[in-house]
């Protein structure tokens, strides 16, 4: 069962895997080794990576000799995965109904998925129905409150008075969890999963000040969608305020430089 901001999803990424490679697709790749890691993902594991994007964990995945599997949401970033990852078998699939059969994986992985569906524990225990019984399931988010990379958007947004339009729902607060290692890993309880643990990781992220901004310019993202309802002219006025607020952000390469971090999360499957 789908809700408004599964809705709202699908038509947030539509098209959109150019714009995420270019602009966010390095910064979730971070995580991946440790998702990786998390899972017991290795030689000849047969591996899940659910919301594949455009197939940076696949591909690191492959690079360990797993068999891999990956599934995404959106057509665009299907067809970028199978493009990237030609040795995975790359799929369209939706959560929390995945077409694939009962415990078919030794491991599944969600590299930042939990937190773009509308029922998160629908979507965790899906992940679980789909890996074998002694094979782990691992996910990761991003936390909140939000660390400074991620801040940055707000300090645009308020500088300019922007709002979340009402065209983009949240999730029910009823369907919905605390964004840290506790919240995390109680969603995982929660779908039966044990030998259940998460932890915070942190890094700093280099970027291109014009390839961040390619993110919610093309619509990506809470800014991105406070971006959209805004003619050519006010989207300008934004973009010079980013343009403010990075400059005292660069590295001496030129290239923003924040730290900012994500939570992982892993589970047995009984």
């Amino acid at each position: 069962m789908t809700t408004a901001f599964d809705d709202y999803e699908r038509r947030l990424w539509q098209g959109r895997a150019s714009a995420y490679q270019r602009s966010f697709a390095a910064l979730c790749g971070h995580t991946g080794p440790a998702l990786l890691d998390a899972a017991g993902v290795g030689d000849r594991t047969r591996l899940l990576d659910v919301g594949a994007g455009t197939g940076t964990v696949a591909a690191l995945a492959l690079a360990r000799g797993a068999a891999v599997t990956a599934v995404d949401a959106e057509q665009s970033m299907v067809d970028a995965a199978r493009r990237a990852v030609p040795g995975a078998d790359v799929r369209h699939g939706v959560l929390p109904e995945l077409p694939l059969d009962d415990g078919g994986f030794d491991a599944t992985v969600g590299n930042f998925v939990v937190n773009h569906v509308g029922d998160p524990a629908a979507a965790t225990s899906e992940l679980r129905r789909v890996t074998r019984s002694g094979g782990r399931v691992a996910v990761s988010v991003w936390p909140a409150p939000a660390p400074p990379l991620q801040q940055l958007w707000g300090t645009v947004s308020a500088a300019c008075g922007l709002r979340r339009p009402d065209s983009a729902p949240l999730v029910a607060e009823e369907l919905n969890f605390t964004r840290d290692p506790d919240g995390l890993a109680d969603l995982l309880r929660g779908a039966g999963l044990t030998d259940v643990s998460a932890h915070t990781v942190t890094w700093t992220h280099r970027a291109d000040p014009e390839d961040w901004w390619a993110g919610p310019a093309n619509g990506i993202g809470v800014l991105g969608a406070m971006l959209s309802v805004l003619d050519a002219a006010e989207v300008a006025v934004v973009k010079a305020h980013y343009d403010r607020a990075v400059a005292a952000h660069l590295d001496g390469d030129g290239r923003l430089a924040l730290p900012t971090a994500a939570v992982i999360a892993t589970g047995q499957v009984p």
